[in-house]
């Protein structure tokens, strides 16, 4: 089933009201407000929300793309990673096939998967013997349980990114921001990475999902470390990026460096303040886009 080719506006609304103080794993995020700073969920970007549940504890949340196929963010508490990185075992979300579903995440069986879920979502058969692999927004590297960091494995947290981004300068984001919130955080750090689609003219994986043409990340540390090293001073308590997943997309937000490894040229990241990025989010999809609570501020 082809995906309608919807300009990005359309997905677009502003919430108006306050988050229901109960609510399922899928359709609320009053269960997992916890990963949000100040329990403030972004505002301006209308979807699905998930509290992604895994062994029946709420690990991260997901704002998610119906139509798309795909996440438009996934929000979550920052903690310093231990241990090697978990087998990549894939699941999905069994309550967007089936309502009714037990709210965990589920392991992709070896047999293939039943038609609702199908519908309802990426699978494993998507990104096979594609030219994209599968983008964490929420990376198991930044999470220091072994259970917190396996829940990070599931296509509703996954987004196509090219291999050129996710092995090269986004993976290198995601290490400084560890090494930084590991070194100068001194409380929680939350955290917010989410997708720009094209402006017009969607790519799509396989007909299926919608591939973006740029990813982007913003945290929020409210209690850190006031000796910080020149370079870092204007980095808390709020800092963010934008990445590119096209290397032939137009450089109106990130230009193209000359000088990259040749593999990876045109997957450049640009880092920013929080109010530029807001910026460009709403430049692209038409609507104010609030990332954190008053910027991340505890007033």
């Amino acid at each position: 089933m082809t995906p309608p080719h919807c300009h990005a506006s359309a997905f677009v609304l502003v919430w108006a009201s306050a988050w229901l103080l109960c609510g399922a794993d899928v359709g609320d995020f009053a269960p997992c407000l916890q990963v949000f700073h100040r329990s403030w969920p972004p505002k301006g970007l209308a979807g699905t929300p998930i509290c992604q549940r895994y062994n029946n504890q709420h690990r991260f949340a997901t704002l998610y793309s119906r139509a798309r196929r795909s996440p438009w963010f996934s929000a979550y508490l920052y903690t310093t990673p231990a241990g090697r990185r978990p087998s990549a075992s894939w699941k999905f979300e069994p309550q967007l096939a089936y309502p009714g579903a037990d709210g965990n995440m589920i392991p992709f069986p070896p047999h293939p998967v039943d038609q609702n879920v199908v519908d309802s979502q990426a699978v494993q058969l998507d990104y096979i013997n594609s030219t994209f692999t599968r983008g964490h927004l929420n990376p198991s590297l930044h999470h220091q349980s072994r259970e917190d960091r396996s829940a990070t494995f599931t296509l509703t947290n996954a987004v196509p990114q090219k291999p050129g981004s996710n092995d090269g300068p986004w993976e290198v984001l995601e290490q400084t921001v560890n090494k930084t919130l590991a070194a100068y955080c001194l409380g929680e750090a939350y955290i917010v990475t989410g997708i720009i689609p094209y402006h017009s003219g969607e790519r799509w994986l396989k007909n299926r999902v919608a591939v973006p043409e740029y990813m982007w990340s913003a945290y929020c540390c409210p209690d850190y470390n006031a000796s910080l090293p020149e370079e870092l001073r204007d980095t808390f308590p709020t800092y963010a990026a934008v990445g590119r997943n096209d290397r032939n997309s137009t450089e109106e937000i990130v230009p193209v460096s000359k000088v990259a490894k040749k593999q990876f040229r045109g997957y450049d990241v640009r880092r920013m303040p929080l109010e530029t990025l807001e910026t460009y989010l709403k430049e692209r999809f038409g609507s104010v886009v609030s990332v954190f609570y008053e910027q991340c501020s505890e007033s």
